[in-house]
């Protein structure tokens, strides 16, 4: 089971990767976050399906902060080439993509993109907040 939503800056990405690595009732198989320059992807990949309760907390908590997404034929690629186990840096020359994580919940990675992104831009993009 996967779940695919588009997130308008970092903070909800954070807010939903510290909400995975809390949530012991969900066996994550991997977290990909993709930046977009104007939006963040994220597609959560499960192990296991969730019970129709855990299913809909999670939903509520990924439709209260982000918005589902339909992959488009290069993401979706993309992702298939990651599972298949192509390194982040062959997915990103390949597919002209930033992906930031893939595999388990990385929050550091994401902050770490942050912050050097915004030194090398010098100001803050609406997505970077």
């Amino acid at each position: 089971m996967q779940y695919i939503y588009y997130f308008a800056n970092t903070s909800l990405v954070l807010r939903l990767l510290t909400y995975l690595s809390k949530q012991a009732p969900i066996c994550l198989d991997s977290a990909t976050v993709i930046y977009l320059i104007d939006r963040w992807v994220v597609r959560i990949k499960l192990k296991n399906c969730l019970r129709p309760p855990q299913n809909q907390d999670f939903l509520a908590f990924l439709n209260e902060n982000g918005t589902p997404f339909s992959l488009t034929s290069r993401l979706a690629d993309a992702l298939e080439s990651l599972d298949s186990g192509s390194s982040i840096a062959e997915v990103m020359k390949r597919y002209h993509l930033v992906v930031i994580s893939h595999g388990g919940v990385k929050p550091a990675d994401l902050t770490e993109f942050r912050s050097t992104f915004v030194k090398g831009l010098g100001y803050c993009p609406p997505s970077l907040v």
